[in-house]
Parts: C-alpha cells; structure tokens; sequence
C-alpha cells in the first residue's frame, strides 16, 4: 500500500500553522548591548542587515500572521534563575546568562508579544531541547512552522531540524533570518535546506493572507 507524502512546500493549513520568532532579543540586536561583540559598531554587516532586512520583515510577518488567524510564538534566550544555576552546561562554559530581570534580553517593541502570544525561554541553541514547545505546540494543533529569526546558523538551525525531526512541515523564512556574516548566512540555508521549505517573507506572508481568505470565506 502506498502512502501519499505531503510536500514541504504545501500550502499552510488553516487552524494548524505557526510563527515562531526565534531569539529576537535587544542584547542581540542593539549595538553596545552584547559584551561578546563590543567591538561590533553599528555599521557591522550583522547590525545593518538586522536593521534593514531581518526585523522590517519580521514586522510584516507578525502583521500578516495576526491579522490572519496563524498562532504567534516568541522564544528567547533567557535563564529561569537571576544566577543562571539552572541554565545548560554549554550556557555555563560559553558563558551565556541572561537573567529575567534584563530588560534587554527581550524583544525590541516592534517584535513583542502581543496579547496572550507565548513566550518560551530557553537556555540551549534548540528551543525544542529546552523548553515544552513541541508539547504546546501539539497542543495548539500545528503543523506547519514558519520559523525566522537569529542566528541563521545556530538556533535557527537548531530550530529547523528538530522540528522537522519531530513530524513538523517547517519552513525557514531566509529573508527574516541573520547571521553575523553573509556566508554563515547562506552558508547555514544550504545546509539545512533539506529540513524545510526554504522561501522569502513576501510568499509567507501571501499564504497567511490566503489563509485569512479562507476564514472568511
């Protein structure tokens, strides 16, 4: 008997799609902000194509996933402890601690969570690894992830193949995504590509639109 495969670029099911913003935190994104990266003025190709790129594309995502019914997440980097005792052994050698009371470590304005949109701190390079979101994410009813956000090449990626290791249909949209240098960029798209449906803000936010339509109707 055989069984028919969905593809990875079908079209997003009403009710069972997601967007998941990952890591887009102030520490990360204003110059000054990240002691590992003190030396990284404004101008540095990661700041600009946040700047430029990344976050004006994320805001359009976010508009067109809320105004059409697709379910909004947000994970960040974020200890559950002021001490970060409970945080990964990788956080603690790197070291990497961002305590729940630095107003950095969240979202800039333009990216917050709005309303009852979930949140998850995680303190590895894979929200899946430490945080329940497969379990809410079950709950919820997805199937379909959209998934953009920093780095490209690390939790993005993290991000990407064990979503799809875990039943997901992920979608990786590049143009909403960085890295500190373009080949790490492009770079990290080529490597996972084979996890997802690599694709661009303007078609994933034409589907949430379509999506929308079909409500409507």
């Amino acid at each position: 008997m055989t069984t028919s495969l969905p593809r990875r670029d079908q079209p997003f099911a009403k009710g069972a799609t997601a967007l998941l913003l990952v890591d887009m935190q102030r520490i990360w994104l204003e110059p000054g902000l990240d002691p590992d990266h003190a030396d990284w003025g404004p101008d540095h190709y990661f700041f600009r194509q946040t700047r430029e790129v990344t976050i004006p594309n994320q805001v359009a995502l976010l508009k067109a996933a809320r105004e059409n019914g697709v379910e909004v997440l947000h994970t960040i980097i974020q200890s559950l402890t002021e001490d970060g005792r409970d945080r990964s052994l990788d956080h603690k050698m790197t070291p990497i601690h961002i305590p729940p009371s630095l107003k950095e470590g969240l979202p800039p304005t333009e990216l917050a969570p709005i309303g009852d949109e979930i949140m998850l701190p995680k303190t590895s390079s894979g929200v899946f690894n430490s945080t329940n979101i497969d379990y809410v994410l079950k709950n919820l009813g997805i199937r379909n992830l959209v998934v953009c956000g920093v780095l490209t090449d690390q939790c993005v990626d993290m991000t990407v193949r064990d979503g799809a290791d875990r039943g997901y249909l992920v979608t990786c949209v590049a143009d909403a995504c960085a890295a500190p240098t373009p080949e790490r960029h492009n770079g990290a798209l080529k490597a996972f590509g084979g996890y997802c449906w690599v694709t661009d803000t303007q078609t994933v936010a034409g589907r949430f639109e379509a999506l929308g339509r079909e409500v409507a109707a």
